[in-house]
Order: structure tokens, then sequence, then C-alpha cells
């Protein structure tokens, strides 16, 4: 049994007195910190209220205009850099009247209710973009004294992570007050120190550019070879579809007979095109249910889990090991296997590159080859342009989209010469490879700022 034993005094004013707030794991953070700096008296920090009356943000967020400017939600932070996947837009006109929740270079975001928990830096090409009001914009007034790449990794290592944790109110969904912010704790250690941190976290950064850089060409490569290099997607506003067409896709509704698919699938029927059920055998996922939910354990992987690069490590789900253990012969996924999600955001699919010991949810589907075909090469057609239009097409549901696994077995899939097909996954191998070395520097980063943390203090700046 874990528990504190905490005096009257030492509670932290009126405000806190539920036992979750003095863990004794909170507790040690809390002791580590407390010789450090306060939000406060390093930062300024603004969310999109400061704009100004609720009813008028609201007003210019949902103007008629053209929506061009990425705009920034919860979701899209919590880990070192803006993640886009997901990113909504606001007009130009609307961006230009919300002038304090425009993203400056070294800005640094961090969400303020939802999905909590880390900090994102503005790099030069998320510059000009805007953010909703779950977000907290924080501006460091001296850069250097703090440095924005030290200050994003300190809150997103162990001890950051947990000092934001604690301080976090509300059970469904967790949210932190302007308040909390501004008075959560920041450990500034020597400069030359920080600077180390810098230099660490821009060498992943470069990885992660390579990573997304080496994924891009196998793209252009793969549209190149189907003659889909220049295919603009258009919405016509009116065509001419026969009954006998309707009636052989058991399909009524407009959309799915939208000119852009068939141009698509004639595309891919002229190079040597091949039915996905004929290339693979697909498994489905398990749902257990949000209860047996829990912080640790073995992983869940959920839809919102898996990109195109990988499992992501944000917002994670864990099961007890006993259930784990049951559910491991049918449900856990196999070095090989392309791991495809059909709920939600369908058509996002990744092969497994080593060992997992998880489950996947019922959102997501194991496929396993049973041809020759490589399946870098494989997962990159559904991944691409090729597939997300042919999920689009398919796919129903109004609020949560469903891609039903008959309709996955009958998507088209250009089968290119071998030659191709090797050029394609080795460009995907090494945008993986890259990721994972982003990954281990940044897993470096945060592990020297949680040692030098630990060690007292005896390397902080002395400079006030």
């Amino acid at each position: 049994m874990t528990f504190s034993i905490i005096q009257k005094s030492q509670l932290e004013g009126a405000n806190r007195v539920d036992a979750e707030y003095y863990q004794p794991e909170y507790l040690a953070i809390g002791k580590l910190l407390s010789n450090s700096k306060k939000m406060s008296d390093l930062t300024k920090t603004v969310d999109l209220q400061s704009n100004g009356a609720f009813a008028q943000i609201f007003a210019i967020l949902n103007d008629n205009n053209e929506k061009t400017v990425p705009y920034i939600r919860s979701e899209n932070l919590g880990d070192f850099f803006i993640n886009t996947n997901g990113l909504a837009f606001i007009s130009k006109e609307a961006h230009e009247k919300l002038s304090k929740t425009q993203t400056k270079l070294d800005d640094i975001l961090m969400a303020g209710k939802g999905k909590i928990g880390g900090a994102t830096l503005i790099t030069k090409d998320a510059v000009d973009y805007n953010s909703n009001d779950n977000v907290v914009n924080i501006k460091i007034n001296d850069k250097n004294y703090l440095n924005p790449y030290y200050f994003i990794t300190f809150f997103n290592c162990k001890i950051g992570l947990k000092q934001i944790e604690r301080c976090a109110t509300g059970n469904v969904q967790p949210w932190l007050s302007m308040y909390q912010v501004r008075n959560l704790n920041v450990f500034v250690p020597d400069y030359n120190f920080q600077i180390d941190i810098e230099n660490i976290v821009k060498l992943a950064q470069l990885e992660l550019i390579n990573s997304q850089g080496f994924y891009q060409q196998a793209e252009n490569l793969l549209l190149e070879k189907l003659g889909l290099a220049d295919f603009m997607v258009v919405e016509d506003l009116s065509y001419i579809v026969n009954y006998s067409d309707t009636k052989e896709v058991d399909r009524v509704d407009a959309d799915y007979f939208q000119p852009k698919y068939q141009i698509i699938s004639e595309k891919i029927k002229t190079n040597n095109a091949k039915l996905l059920g004929n290339l693979v055998t697909l498994k489905k996922g398990f749902e257990p249910g949000s209860e047996a939910y829990q912080e640790e354990g073995k992983l869940f992987i959920r839809v919102s889990s898996l990109s195109k690069y990988g499992i992501e490590d944000k917002d994670q789900k864990y099961l007890p090991d006993e259930l784990y253990q049951k559910l491991k012969p049918n449900y856990e996924p196999k070095v090989g296997e392309i791991l495809l999600t059909k709920d939600a955001t369908p058509g996002i699919s990744y092969v497994v590159k080593e060992p997992i010991e998880g489950i996947i949810s019922g959102g997501i589907l194991r496929l396993k080859l049973k041809s020759d075909i490589e399946p870098e090469y494989l997962s990159l057609c559904i991944s691409s342009l090729i597939g997300q239009m042919q999920a689009e097409r398919d796919a129903g549901g109004s609020i949560i989209v469903h891609w039903k696994p008959e309709q996955i077995k009958n998507i088209l899939i250009p089968v290119l010469p071998k030659e191709t097909q090797a050029k394609i996954a080795d460009l995907i191998k090494k945008s993986h490879i890259a990721r994972k070395k982003s990954k281990e520097l940044l897993e470096e980063a945060k592990r020297k700022v949680e040692e030098i943390i630990e060690k007292g203090g005896d390397e902080v700046e002395e400079k006030s």
C-alpha cells in the first residue's frame, strides 16, 4: 500500500487537500524542484481568451472565408515538435484578428485541457500558425538564460511530466488553469548544459526531417510510377452514373461515385492490380473496454496510437499482465505483419519492425502476407493517396468512420515490378531508421536533464 502522511502546515494552501496531490512520487519531485524558479518569473503566457470575449472569438473562427491557416489544438501537442496529423485550419482573416495566439519562432505550446503533458517548440516550419483555447502559448523572457530547447526537454522528461500530472485537475478531461501553468516550477541549470541539450534535440529534429523526407520520396516514386505524380483532388459538382453501376456496388450515395475515385481506380488497374484480400489475410483486434485500462502494464495499441511511422508514445493505454497473457495468442502483432486502422481514421498502416509486447484494439487489423510482395511497399500503397482515396470512398459512419473488413479486402493494390518495390521499401526502411534514431536522441536528452536534476542542482545557473 502506498501512502503519505502530511502535516496540516505542509498543505499548499486551501486549494489542494486531495490525497492524489500528495502521493510520495509527487512529493519527491516537489522536493527536487523546491529551489527552482516559477514559470511566471521566466515567461509570458497567453491563451486564446487573451484575444477577447468568447462569443467574439467564436464568430471570428467560424467565418465563411477559405480555411488555409493551420490551427493547433491540444491533440497536436505533447511532444517536442508539432504533430501535423489532424491539423485544423482557420481563415487568413481570422488568423490576423487573433494576433495574440499567432505562433512565433521559439514559442512553446502546452496543452491546457484534454491531452495535457509535455511541451512543444515552434520551429521555423510552424511559424504563423494559430492555436485554440485549449492551448497555452509560452514566450521565454530571456533566451540567453533559459534555452527554448532545454525548456521543452525539461517538460517532456519524467520529472516535468509528473509535475504537470500532479497539478492537473479533473478526472474525465484533465485541465490546467493559467494560474497552475504560471506556478509550475522550472529547473534552470548552467547555460552550457542547456546548449548541450539544444544540440542533441536539434540532431533529433534533423533525423526526424530526414525520416519524413525518405517517406515522401517513397510516396513520390510510387505515384510517379502510377502516373499520378501531378494528380489533383477535385470535387465535381455534377456527374452522371448508370443505374447498373449503383446496383453492382449496392451504393446510391453520390459521393461514392465522384470521378476522382474512378481516375484512381483506372490508374491502378493499368498497373497489375490485385485485390488486397488476395495478397494478405486479415485478423481483427480486441476491444476490452475502458475499465480494463491501467497506467502501467502491457501496451494496448489503439487507433490513436498508430501512425504511418509506427506506434506513438503519447496518450498510451495499458492492460494488466493477466489479461495480456490471455489475449496474446490471438491479438499480439508479429514482426513482418502490417497493422491497419479501420475505424475513426481508416487507412493508416505500418509494418511491425520489432517484437511488441502488446495487444491491438478492435479498430486495428493485422495483415499477414500470403504473396510475394514487399511489406513496406504494400503498407505505403495503403497509406498513400491511392489507399486513402479508396478508404474515403468506402468508409461509412457519420460520427465515427468505419471501414469494413470486406471492403478492405476489395481495395485495389498496384503490384509494380519487384525492382520498384525494392526501391520503395528501401526508402521506407531508411525513414524508420532515421525516426528511431531521432527518438533515441530525444530519450538521451531527457535522461541527461533528469540526471542533473537528481544530482541536487549542483550545476544550477546562479544568474538571476
